[in-house]
């Protein structure tokens, strides 16, 4: 199985060379077989993405815009469902793939596997008795429950105020978010503008050629 990566050599999105920049290089850091297919310089892949990209998954628009990555033809998504496979460490099964032995993803699923199948180890039957702590420690616990009571007090001020300074943080972090989401969305229409206008030369020019040939057709009819 071979993963398809389609991209734009040309793009003028710096927004989406990032993105485009961002799979290959993941890929080539897991050591994935791929194949980059370019949509700017080639019609065919560019119709064979658009056509093969599933009608749920496509922009209000109707094209969709690189990186699109396919499982030879399964569709697998875009960068931001790969994006999000990334951070869930599920990158191998967003591609379709087998996850090698030993990786993060591999030990996810075998926990999985552990959990469903009720395969887990269940202990030691001898340690299963659980012996009050209060029986253990005897006044010791006691007092250690009072001295952990005094310092709750003394903390809480403190804590208020971290609070009000990861809320502010938390805030920025937000509104840069919003503006970067803007700047994107700016440079992914300009990018759509772009291929559109491509299209449309193509078709104008090919139209002019059929006009070329006809005349020339009906000159040397006319002869």
């Amino acid at each position: 199985m071979v993963i398809k990566v389609f991209t734009a050599s040309s793009s003028g999105s710096t927004a989406i060379k990032k993105k485009q920049q961002d799979v290959v290089a993941f890929l080539e850091a897991l050591k994935v077989d791929y194949t980059q297919l370019d949509i700017a310089c080639n019609v065919e892949n560019r119709m064979w993405m658009r056509k093969n990209v599933p009608e749920e998954k496509k922009p209000a628009n109707g094209i969709p815009l690189p990186p699109q990555i396919f499982n030879e033809e399964s569709y697998c998504g875009d960068y931001d469902t790969f994006f999000d496979a990334k951070e869930d460490n599920s990158v191998y099964a967003f591609l379709g793939l087998p996850p090698p032995p030993g990786s993060k993803e591999a030990e996810q699923t075998d926990k999985v596997d552990i959990v469903e199948n009720g395969t887990h180890a269940e202990g030691n039957p001898d340690d299963s008795a659980e012996v009050p702590v209060k029986e253990c420690n005897g006044d010791a616990h006691e007092e250690e429950q009072q001295v952990q009571g005094d310092g709750e007090d003394g903390q809480t001020a403190g804590d208020e105020e971290r609070d009000e300074v990861e809320e502010d943080t938390q805030a920025q972090a937000e509104e840069e978010e919003e503006q970067e989401e803007e700047d994107l969305q700016s440079e992914e229409e300009e990018e759509l503008r772009q291929l559109e206008e491509e299209d449309e030369a193509e078709e104008q020019e090919e139209e002019e050629e059929e006009e070329e040939d006809l005349e020339e057709t009906q000159e040397e009819e006319a002869e």
